[in-house]
């Protein structure tokens, strides 16, 4: 016989998600990140965008046929731990805020390629330049949100550019040969997304 306890913790692992309809979660950006990497020099240096927004749609019973997300970065609120760096990457040599403050990203197709994972067409915009990227997709699940009291999913989003696809054409060559910057850049997006409330 189960304890009240143990019905209750149930109960928020089974949110109440009906079944053959797609579901909007909006994205959290207090539990949520957009982080990047690329090379410099020898190493992987990362940063992140401290402002976005972001949609998830999809049926929790097939989604693979109806999973779609949409999101929208400030590129002003680019952070790499240090100011002189944010403020070049912020400049005309690469994300120009002034003249593109924001980029977007919005899901075309879905695969599935293993139990919760998904291969995703999706556009980029940046910079005024529209290109279809390539993005791996892993479905960490859903819960009752116990702040809330709604349904929230989480989702892992990986994938790479060239960032000269983009109008991002700084470098700087090395004596030894070579240049600093790569031109791929990689990202991670972890989403932790939730069904709003009733108003």
């Amino acid at each position: 016989m189960k304890t009240p306890l143990l019905v209750a913790g149930l109960a928020l692992l089974v949110p109440a998600l009906a079944l053959g309809e797609v579901h909007q979660f909006n994205v959290d950006p207090n539990h949520s990140e957009v982080g990047f990497k690329v090379r410099h020099l020898v190493a992987n240096v990362p940063g992140r965008f401290d402002e976005f927004s972001g949609v998830v749609w999809f049926d929790p019973d097939n989604i693979a046929k109806t999973l779609k997300f949409s999101g929208t970065v400030v590129t002003a609120s680019i952070d790499t731990n240090n100011a002189d760096r944010d403020g070049h990457l912020q400049s005309a040599d690469f994300f120009e805020v002034d003249a593109y403050p924001e980029m977007t990203i919005e899901s075309k197709s879905v695969k599935k390629t293993d139990d919760d994972e998904f291969e995703v067409q999706a556009e980029l915009t940046l910079r005024g330049v529209t290109k279809t990227v390539e993005l791996e997709v892993e479905y960490n699940g859903i819960i009752t949100n116990p702040f809330t009291g709604t349904p929230t999913t989480g989702l892992e989003i990986t994938g790479k550019i060239n960032r000269k696809d983009f109008g991002m054409i700084w470098n700087k060559a090395l004596d030894a040969g070579g240049v600093v910057l790569s031109d791929e850049v990689k990202f991670e997006i972890n989403i932790e997304a939730t069904v709003p409330k009733e108003s």
